[in-house]
């Protein structure tokens, strides 16, 4: 089975343990049975593999989330960069290319392609087997999953099956209505078009040379940043003549606000959280390395992370992005693929923060014009390489570097230190990669 996850969006409706680096679907809030925590991705990724072993997985992302995939799914996972963003169409097209052409996966072998992030049961994932079984026999160029409603959403777009067969062909698509609308849809039988479709592989590959003028994957990736934004759906399925739609009535749900993500948590606190016994219904998530103390809440959330700190009515928590938009967008905290980072303190002339590397990983080998930096090493050992010079390090020891040097530092174990940059220009993009000779 060859499976597409979109993995799309800053997730900014779950604010603040979401950023540009650190999407919602990389947030780690789902007890496992072993008490550990995984992430939406990592949670996807697992039941996959629990359905099917054997099944190949590529992800479809931006460039700022490869390292959290790497470091919370390893490097078996297949992924497909987009050189920026260009809607579901020129992503899938994409994708497409990639399989064939870089992964090697037959013409007439089937596709599933679905969103990263559903809050699913297995039979979502045998029915994703059975849905790629489906396109395989050729009878529809697209075969869809049909979402039963449980509600009268206006979240979600619906689809119109001809009849109310558990296979049918698809009469219509319809936008997002509202709620009286939906209703009627409901009526007629309408399903949740909840982004989920299967294909042969050469089929979207002639639709994506038929709408893009393009000679492979390298070329398409070349030429990605001057395609049109346009959705699969409105670029492909509503064309579609011969397209089928699969009744899927498990459990589903679209984890896109705090609303709906509390609905899915296993505990209600989650960190060095202190609720009081007059809260009722209080959802409080701490990430932070200090108590949250909540007394008297009542249908409330409450999260805490580097990035801020939101307390809100459950109801309210779904019209949070406007908000969010509104505020600077420094990211704080992230995960790597070699550890990760969190901002400690920002002032106008300098930045600290406390990196984190993993037992043999390692930064880029890498310069800064505009500043100076010092690594304070507070525990485990590893090895400083400035200016192609090797020094080991410790619990202790301070490393100074002025701007225009060269410098990594690789851990032999689990090694955190306080880094203090200095300077008037502190920015991201103030970074010169360099290959390290060994």
């Amino acid at each position: 089975m060859n499976i597409v996850l979109l993995s799309g969006g800053s997730g900014k409706r779950l604010w603040p343990l979401s950023n540009d680096i650190r999407s919602k679907q990389f947030i780690k809030i789902f007890k496992k049975e072993d008490g550990e925590y995984e992430s939406m991705v990592q949670r996807v990724y697992r039941q996959i593999k629990k359905v099917d072993p054997q099944a190949k997985v590529t992800i479809a992302t931006a460039k700022t989330q490869i390292a959290a995939i790497s470091h919370q799914l390893g490097e078996s996972v297949g992924i497909s960069v987009e050189p920026c963003r260009r809607d579901t169409f020129p992503a899938i097209a994409l994708v497409t290319a990639y399989l064939h052409d870089v992964q090697g996966v037959p013409e007439e072998e089937p596709v599933v392609v679905c969103p990263v992030d559903p809050y699913v049961d297995e039979d979502y994932f045998e029915m994703l087997k059975t849905l790629g079984n489906q396109a395989a026999k050729g009878e529809a160029n697209l075969v869809l999953m049909g979402i039963e409603p449980t509600y009268p959403s206006e979240k979600y777009g619906y689809i119109i099956p001809r009849g109310k067969a558990n296979l049918s062909k698809v009469d219509s698509f319809k936008e997002k209505p509202d709620a009286e609308t939906a209703k009627q849809y409901i009526a007629q039988g309408a399903l949740w078009n909840g982004g989920v479709f299967a294909y042969r592989l050469k089929y979207v590959l002639e639709k994506a040379h038929e709408l893009i003028a393009f000679d492979d994957y390298e070329d398409l990736f070349r030429k990605y940043h001057t395609l049109e934004k346009i959705s699969f759906d409105y670029a492909v399925a509503e064309k579609e003549t011969e397209i089928q739609v699969m009744r899927f009535g498990g459990r589903w749900k679209d984890l896109g606000t705090w609303n709906t993500l509390t609905e899915a948590m296993v505990e209600n606190t989650i960190g060095n959280v202190i609720p009081n016994d007059t809260c009722e219904d209080v959802h409080i998530v701490n990430e932070l390395d200090m108590p949250v103390l909540c007394m008297g809440l009542k249908n409330a959330i409450v999260s805490a992370s580097p990035e801020g700190i939101l307390v809100t009515d459950k109801e309210q928590s779904a019209y949070i992005k406007p908000y969010v938009d509104q505020l600077d967008n420094q990211v704080m905290f992230a995960e790597k693929s070699w550890g990760s980072f969190r901002v400690l303190d920002v002032t106008a002339d300098s930045m600290t923060i406390k990196v984190t590397l993993n037992p043999g990983n390692r930064m880029n080998y890498h310069s800064h014009e505009h500043r100076d930096e010092i690594w304070n090493v507070i525990e485990g050992k590893g090895t400083v390489i400035i200016d192609g010079m090797k020094q080991s390090v410790q619990t202790g020891d301070v490393v100074t570097m002025q701007a225009g040097c060269r410098h990594t530092i690789i851990a032999e174990t689990e090694l955190k230190v306080i880094e203090v940059q200095l300077g008037k220009e502190i920015s991201i993009h103030d970074k010169r990669k360099f290959q390290l000779e060994e």
